[in-house]
């Protein structure tokens, strides 16, 4: 060897050593790093010397010198870790060797120990402290009047500071809408921000251009009074019913805490506040908090979505002779006569806050801001549903045919491999599969924007997608909503996402202006700031940049409450440590292996079920942690003249995850104008969805932008569905998924549904079987699940197999029906999933009904929800009352009496599906994708009244672009044995009328004739025990298309 090669070698050593010794000294010990670097500055200018050139390597007592200090700053580095994997880690299945991963200990996502106010012992009530108001200064104009509010007596101060004085507005701005504005009489720029929710964010309503007129009509009044303090109520004209009265109550109104209260009829009946899991109607002890919160769905907690709305229904009991009697028991009478007068409430507050539901009243409990209330008269449910949406929050936008479709995703999908085996499996069992989608794994270390180089590479992307998208199936990936900040460090972490950001000031800062860092999948993030100038079209333009290297065809939103893992900005002065590991395990690592099973699987499957239970209970045992068994201390904060304490409000709601703080962003954030986190925490995941539907009209123009989001506010629905968030696979969450959807029905939000089959735990054969044929008949149809946990596609199980079949063959014959239930959505704010009391409004005893439900007007849904249930018990809305339904696999009409509860065969496999008399249903033959369904004939079913009578309607377009060239809706009706088609529009379909089937034909038909002409008897058929009619064979007389001319198929 020659001489000088060592010693070359040892010179690379010591140059790369030192380099990483600095790196590491500098993030242990700052001032030993700079001593370290003057030692090196020294030798390298000749104060010590190196010895010749010698055979032996590592021959300079430096070379030594630098190993040893090397070790001893690793062996540091590990001590201050709390978990450290291997110095080669996989971050979303992506290698790095620039360091070892420092997991964040879990003690940095504890906040302080809070008890919610409704459960203090100590707690004051300011109903018993606060002095209220008065009115003065009332004067009327033509919508209503104004009034100023003078605190009636010394300040309270209770959980805020008491505001001196107040401005009361009253607006009739419509004949059906009653706006009640109480805000402080003084708002400058310097707290403007403290009680206006900004119009550009959350539409605020305003009167109608009409409403000079239009209001004289009103079913509204509204009366006020200052004995003992100011108080109002509102009227219904029609009953003298009171709708909202705070009678009887004071108003507070801090500068963290505003209280307003209302009495309530007797066993009321009151729907929506959400988001929660609960029972459709709400009961009368809960108290539902809203606050967006990143947490698995925990029942009847807050969640991720923010929707202060509620739809107020009041049964009566007539006599005949116009006497009303207010129903306040749960016992009705199937015979008797009924009516009901329904009332929306909401009020536009995007603060933290709580609705307290007790047996007289409700509460409402702000954190902040002002009342901003709007009563909606009704009185039905459609009307309310209908004015709120046009008025308030925006009418939901049409979607694309596409994505009616089925949906597959999980949470571990590992390459494009093995997403196109899962593509491969539902074509090889020949089940319908529309959009295939993929979790967090495709990300390159969980950054959004950015595909992982070597699984989920563009190139093969690019082909995957060729093929997908030729085959008539979509592809849609998971955003999050927290960008990863680049390690300084380390020269090779680039992301242009963040450097892109942050050149246009796009994200959240701390109070200082320094950027505020959180924790999130990729590590310590930071986070869009949606009012900053720059955040909108940064978003868009990394959107456009990644469509360009990767076709997708949606968004799918997620963590936008939104969520972080530790309290504060915790990556502040340590983004060096960059990318972090949470401070929980992953599902499938040591400490959180799923072992849990549904209902009843110790039945079904008892030596895998007690084979989970041992091991889930040894795992219990190793990574319990210890607890305190001491006495807790609470913080308990109060308030402070002219400051406000944002972090720990006096006040402190029931909020799921304790102190606002934990697994979110800090109050304290600040945004670009100076407006804290405190007033915009809700509106996060409501900014986010807005900034992703301009995005995609921007990445894919001109075609309907496609959004799935976890949070939400009121107005979401305007640009996204919404998904029911991390569920778990248990009967009772199948069973839950219908309130909830129906809950966001009222909030405007149709294009809802859950992730089937359940998120988080192992599902099994009996509960997937029952689920995909439920969530068969929501809006969104997705099937998803938890990373580690046991597969649930479709085809796992040879009865799912069958059971998601035979209800996709029904989901997709009705995807006409259920497309044209969203064009009426659109434009007419109504409802795609009913619950049955809003199809039968004057039905007391449908009041709690939540484990059935309609879809759209006409079909009918009653699953099995318990686990090992064959039959299931189902009501008939309306029989014995003119209804009529007709099974759908019979086509006979249902026997049963009124009010009865029938006991239904339901065996495994079967989905008890109904049609409701008097409605023309549309349907297409099913294809495996709806690409292909679309070039289907059409068929029709006219399910008759009890006079013969059905009405219905179809809509057609191109099923994708955002203004169609050209529609076409085509209007049904049938009476005295004849169906009439009569369509409008330029929309040109050519697909053939295949099939008409008519249903309560009472006696056998011979001759069937379309537009005069005779219907060949080969055609025909009648079934003398259903008294179904079939006329088949249609093609060739429609074979110009369908809906190409009005017709008539007469019948006799």
């Amino acid at each position: 060897m020659d001489a000088s090669t060592p010693w070359l070698v040892e010179c690379v050593f010591l140059l790369s050593s030192s380099i990483s010794i600095l790196d590491l000294a500098f993030a242990a010990a700052p001032l030993l790093a700079l001593i370290y670097l003057v030692f090196i500055l020294a030798y390298a200018s000749g104060c010590l010397k190196l010895r010749t050139p010698n055979p032996r390597m590592f021959h300079s007592p430096f070379s030594t010198y630098n190993l040893f200090i090397f070790a001893t700053l690793q062996l540091n580095r590990f001590s201050n870790a709390q978990d450290v994997t291997s110095s080669t880690t996989l971050l979303a299945g992506t290698p790095t060797n620039f360091r070892p991963i420092f997991t964040v200990p879990p003690s940095a996502d504890v906040g302080a120990t809070l008890i919610p106010n409704i459960e203090d012992q100590q707690a004051k009530d300011a109903q018993d402290v606060c002095p209220g108001y008065t009115a003065s200064s009332v004067a009327r104009n033509p919508l209503g009047l104004t009034a100023t509010l003078i605190l009636a007596g010394p300040a309270c101060n209770v959980y805020g500071n008491d505001i001196f004085a107040l401005n009361l507005t009253v607006q009739h701005q419509s004949a059906d809408r009653l706006a009640i504005r109480i805000t402080p009489a003084v708002i400058d720029a310097s707290n403007s921000s403290y009680y206006n929710l900004p119009s550009y964010i959350v539409h605020q309503p305003t009167p109608d251009i009409d409403a000079n007129s239009t209001s004289l009509s009103s079913d509204l009044t509204f009366v006020w009074s200052n004995d003992p303090t100011f108080s109002f109520s509102v009227y219904r004209v029609s009953t003298g019913d009171p709708l909202f009265s705070t009678v009887g109550t004071k108003l507070v109104f801090e500068d963290q805490f505003v209280e307003f209260a209302s009495t309530l009829p007797q066993n009321y009946n009151l729907y929506g506040l959400g988001e929660t899991i609960h029972a459709l109607r709400l009961g009368n002890n809960f108290t539902k908090t809203i606050y967006a919160a990143d947490t698995g769905d925990t029942i009847d907690t807050n969640l991720y979505g923010s929707h202060p709305f509620y739809l107020d229904t009041r049964y009566y009991e007539t006599d005949g002779n116009g006497n009303l009697s207010l129903v306040t028991t749960n016992e009705t009478n199937a015979t008797a006569d009924y009516v009901a007068f329904s009332h929306g409430v909401y009020n536009r507050n995007s603060h933290g806050q709580e609705i307290l539901l007790r047996p007289t009243n409700i509460t409402w409990r702000l954190l902040g801001g002002s009342i901003d209330m709007y009563i909606f008269a009704g009185p039905t449910q459609p009307e309310i549903t209908a004015a709120y949406q046009m008025s308030a929050v925006g009418l939901p936008p049409m979607q694309q045919y596409f994505t009616l479709g089925f949906h597959q995703c999980r949470w571990g999908y590992a390459n494009w491999t093995v997403l196109q085996s899962v593509v491969d499996n539902y074509e090889a069992f020949a089940i319908p599969l529309e959009n295939i989608w993929t979790d967090i794994d495709y990300m390159s270390q969980y950054r959004d924007f950015d595909n992982d180089p070597v699984r989920f590479n563009y190139s093969e992307g690019e082909a995957f997608l060729s093929a997908l998208h030729a085959s008539g199936k979509h592809y849609i990936p998971i955003i999050d909503s927290a960008i990863y900040v680049p390690n300084p460090s380390n020269t090779s972490d680039n992301y242009s996402t963040f450097d892109n950001g942050n050149a246009t000031g796009a994200f959240i800062t701390n109070p200082d202006g320094s950027l505020y860092i959180g924790d999130v999948w990729p590590g310590y993030t930071v986070f869009p700031d949606w009012i900053s100038g720059g955040a909108g079209q940064w978003w868009i333009n990394e959107m456009v940049s990644w469509r360009s290297k990767l076709a997708f065809d949606g968004a799918w939103i997620d963590m936008s409450e939104a969520s972080s893992f530790c309290v504060g900005s915790c990556g502040s002065g340590n983004i060096t440590m960059n990318p972090v590991h949470p401070s929980f395990a992953l599902p499938g690592e040591p400490g959180d292996v799923i072992y849990g099973y549904p209902e009843g699987f110790n039945v079904t499957n008892a030596t895998e079920a007690a084979s989970a239970s041992s091991a889930a209970a040894s795992q219990s045992s190793a990574f319990a942690t210890s607890s305190s068994s001491g006495r807790t201390t609470y913080l308990r904060t109060t308030p402070t003249p002219g400051v406000r304490d944002v972090n720990h409000p006096p006040y402190v709601i029931n909020n799921v995850q304790g102190d606002l703080a934990v697994h979110a962003i800090s109050p304290n954030a600040t945004h670009a104008d100076g407006t804290q986190e405190y007033e915009l925490h809700n509106l996060f995941g409501h900014q986010i969805l807005n900034a992703t539907y301009h995005a995609l009209l921007a990445a894919i123009p001109n075609v309907r932008p496609f959004i799935i989001g976890r949070s939400t506010f009121a107005g979401s629905g305007k640009w996204a569905g919404h998904w029911g968030g991390d569920n778990t696979s248990l009967f009772a969450y199948m069973f839950f998924s219908i309130p909830q959807a129906l809950s966001f029905s009222l909030f405007g939000i149709p294009m809802f549904g859950v992730d089937t089959c359940g998120f988080n735990g192992n599902s099994d054969e009996e509960l997937c079987n029952r689920w995909m044929q439920l969530s068969a008949f929501f809006p969104f149809y997705r099937n998803h699940n938890t990373l580690s946990a046991n597969s649930q596609e479709a085809y796992v199980w040879s009865s799912v197999i069958d059971a998601s079949k035979t209800a996709m063959n029904i989901r997709y014959q009705l995807l006409p029906y259920i497309y044209t239930l969203f064009y009426l959505a659109h434009n007419t704010g109504s409802t795609v999933m009913r619950a049955l009391a809003w199809e039968f409004p004057h039905d007391p005893s449908l009041a709690a009904a939540d484990r059935q439900f309609f879809l759209g007007p006409a079909i009918l849904v009653t699953p099995v929800l318990d686990q090992g249930a064959t039959t299931v018990d189902g009501v008939f809305p309306g029989v014995g009352k003119g209804e009529v339904y007709y099974d759908w696999y019979t086509l006979a009409a249902v026997n049963a009496s009124a009010g009865e509860n029938v006991t239904i065969d339901a065996p495994l496999g079967h989905i008890p599906v109904y049609i409701r008399g008097n409605n023309v249903i549309p349907t297409q033959e099913p294809a495996l994708v709806t690409r292909d369904a679309r070039k289907n004939p059409w068929g029709l079913i006219a399910a008759l009244s009890l006079e013969g009578s059905a009405a219905g309607s179809l809509y057609v377009d191109d099923g994708e672009s955002l203004v169609p060239n050209a529609t076409l809706y085509v209007e049904f009706t049938a009476s005295n044995n004849a169906l009439y088609a009569s369509g409008r529009g330029t929309y040109q379909d050519t697909n053939p009328l295949a099939n008409v089937t008519v249903l309560g034909v009472q006696s056998a038909v011979t001759d069937v004739s379309l537009n005069g002409v005779a219907v060949p008897g080969s055609s025909v058929s009648y079934n003398a025990s259903s008294k179904a009619l079939a006329v088949t064979g249609l093609n060739n007389a429609t074979s110009a298309g369908a809906w190409s001319e009005d017709w008539v198929l007469r019948w006799g």
